[in-house]
């Protein structure tokens, strides 16, 4: 395994979040001038000596054992979305060839499953989070991504750019984070995409808070949740999400929303599909949903913090 400028900024990165008390180290008796443990307390947490780990966050061209990783990672306490980005990044990153970026394709059973699935919305995401395909209550439920052109059918630019995203989403900050964090995973397993770093570039210049998120090294690997939705036509929603990975589909995910059985946000995506079909009057039906179960708006989002120094992920 090669090694990489990447892999030093992502171990320094999540250094610096650390504390005393989630290492199980005694307080410090002095003020830190900087955030997060020191080197030479990783070193020890992780067992090697501190002229190694400094040579690990330098970037040089060293050789970690497995075991050796394993036990930074756990000296950094990396969750599992985070360990496997650490080993893509030190393993994918030993080649300067550019990845190569094949056409994205969804097999036609898997568009006859978002059919039969008509009832939940769906959408296949596929590398940098691109949107390959969704089902109508998918598309009514987030955007109508067919009509964009192709080079903006991106779910992480879409969430970011789209000033309709932060109407929709009532914690607009969590699942941009989350995106952002999905992005950077995708690109450490594919860290010389140039689309993606065109992609990475362009958020950049256009999101204070992809900025800030970008250069805190979030890394999200998450497959299930929930999201709540201010929908501008049936009101507030509460949907689970489940993200599954398809084996014989490499890098591309299904991901769709489903609500509990009998509860108002299934109400609600029920209304929202007879809207589709131009089956049910839904402005009135929808006021009438918000008088049976309100839902107080949340507050305005904050600006988030730009940081001075964001580049795209690239190996050196």
């Amino acid at each position: 395994m090669g090694q990489s400028a990447e892999f030093g900024k992502f171990l320094k990165a999540m250094r610096s979040r650390m504390t005393p008390e989630m290492a199980g180290l005694p307080p410090s008796p002095t003020t830190r001038r900087v955030p997060g443990l020191r080197r030479e307390e990783i070193a020890r947490l992780a067992d090697v000596s501190t002229d190694y780990y400094t040579r690990l966050e330098q970037g040089r061209n060293i050789h970690p054992s497995r075991a050796v990783l394993d036990s930074v990672g756990r000296a950094l306490n990396l969750d599992p979305g985070e360990h496997a980005h650490m080993l893509a990044l030190l393993e994918n990153c030993a080649s300067t060839r550019r990845s190569p970026d094949p056409s994205q394709t969804v097999r036609p059973a898997l568009h006859q499953l978002l059919g039969a699935v008509g009832n939940v919305p769906a959408l296949i995401l596929g590398r940098r989070t691109d949107v390959l395909a969704g089902n109508r209550l998918a598309l009514l439920l987030l955007a109508d991504f067919p009509a964009m052109p192709a080079a903006e059918r991106n779910l992480t630019r879409w969430i970011h750019l789209d000033p309709q995203a932060r109407e929709l989403f009532r914690d607009w900050k969590t699942v941009a984070s989350e995106a952002v964090g999905t992005l950077r995973a995708d690109i450490g397993r594919h860290p010389n995409d140039v689309q993606a770093n065109q992609l990475v570039g362009e958020l950049a210049v256009h999101s204070e808070h992809f900025r800030h998120w970008w250069a805190g090294h979030r890394v999200a690997a998450a497959s299930a949740g929930s999201v709540r939705f201010h929908h501008p036509v049936v009101g507030d929603l509460e949907l689970n999400v489940e993200n599954l990975s398809l084996p014989d589909d490499t890098d591309q995910v299904l991901r769709m929303y489903t609500a509990k059985p009998g509860s108002p946000s299934a109400d609600s995506l029920t209304l929202l599909g007879s809207y589709g079909a131009g089956q049910a009057p839904a402005p009135e039906a929808a006021r009438t949903l918000q008088k049976k179960h309100p839902t107080p708006r949340p507050p305005e989002i904050a600006a988030g913090q730009p940081s001075s120094s964001v580049r795209p992920l690239r190996c050196q």
